[in-house]
């Protein structure tokens, strides 16, 4: 769907959300919450590809993020067990503060490689879109060069059957000309004429 689609979709959600029966004027409304859900579902699929693939990518991005939480957290849990079984509560307390502070900078950094690494792929994936246009650009003015100068030999050769034509006519001609024998008495008698005119 076009943009102008989304644009009339999010129209159709201000006007449900207009439409809808307030409770406080200005802060709270009651809505049709299937109507609310359905033109969002509209709008989502609405979006270019470009744009559903780029929200996929962040939500992978966030489960992982979610799972690298848990996996913190479950550390965190079994580092918290194995101190009270081993440790004093002081001792603990200071370890378990320093698991603590080393997983959540760990954390942290794996969050940051995966931002990283997805504004990465954002663009590596916008400069081939970029390249691709580019190629297909060169790609059809390649061909039209080509088209262009296949014809132009075609016309050159063209050209030249009509110019070889022409001298083998002409040569035709000439050679018709010198082989053609006249009787003396049309020379004599067109010579005597030409003569007689001449004494007029």
């Amino acid at each position: 769907m076009q943009q102008n689609g989304v644009y009339d979709l999010l129209r159709l959600l201000e006007m449900s959300i207009d439409d809808s029966f307030p409770i406080i004027p200005g802060r709270f409304v009651l809505a049709k919450p299937k109507e609310i859900e359905a033109l969002i579902d509209k709008i989502y699929r609405s979006l270019p590809v470009e744009v559903q693939e780029a929200r996929a990518f962040l939500r992978r991005r966030d489960e992982m993020q979610a799972e690298a939480q848990q996996k913190a957290e479950k550390i965190i849990a079994d580092a918290q067990a194995e101190a009270d079984r081993k440790l004093s509560e002081a001792d603990f307390l200071k370890a378990l503060e320093r698991e603590g502070n080393r997983i959540r900078t760990q954390v942290q950094e794996e969050c940051e490689e995966l931002k990283r690494k997805a504004l990465e792929e954002a663009d590596n994936i916008r400069l081939k879109a970029t390249e691709d246009a580019m190629k297909t650009r060169e790609g059809a003015e390649i061909y039209a060069e080509q088209v262009l100068t296949n014809l132009e030999r075609d016309l050159t050769q063209l050209q030249q059957v009509v110019k070889n034509g022409q001298v083998y006519m002409e040569k035709l001609r000439t050679d018709s000309y010198s082989n053609y024998d006249l009787p003396s008495s049309y020379e004599l008698r067109n010579g005597s004429q030409d003569y007689a005119s001449s004494n007029r």
